[in-house]
């Protein structure tokens, strides 16, 4: 039985032209970069058009690409997060209604939906108040569930400054909550 070959085999193959190998590539790592994005952009598509333009530099870099003991996929996050951040550079921060409406939906019971939903926001809006290092690292980490090790080698930061880090996003992430709470309990209370 002929085994699949392993990450740097496929960089290598890539790098020498072979297509099969830079859509292994792509597959391999395409879902956890669109997830990533998606959660810190304010919608879909953009989220898909960014995700794009990641695998698109991973082709152009590729080339140029040396294997420093890290995973691939730290170097696309890595390029995933710039871009995020060129695309808040040239734009403003939605309101919470236009998230609202791109929550995914699904055929579950509407009740559950429209709770989940809720849910999802709230979560989306109190991450999305952070400073965005704190977004980052709580995506990598808990989305993701990247280890410090490989977080810290995306964040250029060492593992013992990560956990520091995160033990103070994790607290700015539950006064988000609270505020994020407030809000939308005072938007209710303003609709009545």
């Amino acid at each position: 039985m002929h085994q699949p070959p392993n990450e740097r085999e496929l960089i290598t193959q890539a790098q020498s032209g072979d297509e099969g190998a830079v859509s292994l590539l792509y597959e391999t790592h395409v879902d956890a970069i669109f997830e990533y994005v998606r959660y810190r952009v304010d919608s879909k598509s953009t989220a898909e058009d960014l995700t794009s333009e990641v695998f698109l530099r991973m082709v152009r870099g590729l080339a140029n690409y040396r294997d420093q003991g890290t995973p691939l996929r730290a170097w696309l996050f890595r390029i995933a997060a710039n871009l995020i951040v060129d695309h808040y550079r040239q734009r403003k921060w939605v309101s919470a209604g236009s998230l609202l409406d791109e929550v995914a939906s699904d055929d579950t019971d509407p009740i559950e939906r429209l709770a989940r939903s809720e849910d999802q926001l709230r979560l989306h809006l109190a991450i999305r108040a952070l400073p965005e290092e704190y977004q980052d690292l709580l995506l990598l980490r808990f989305m993701e569930n990247l280890p410090h090790t490989e977080i810290a080698t995306i964040m250029n930061k060492s593992a013992d400054a990560l956990r520091a880090m995160q033990h103070r996003a994790l607290k700015a992430l539950a006064k988000q909550f609270e505020r994020v709470d407030a809000n939308l309990g005072q938007q209710k209370g303003d609709e009545q």
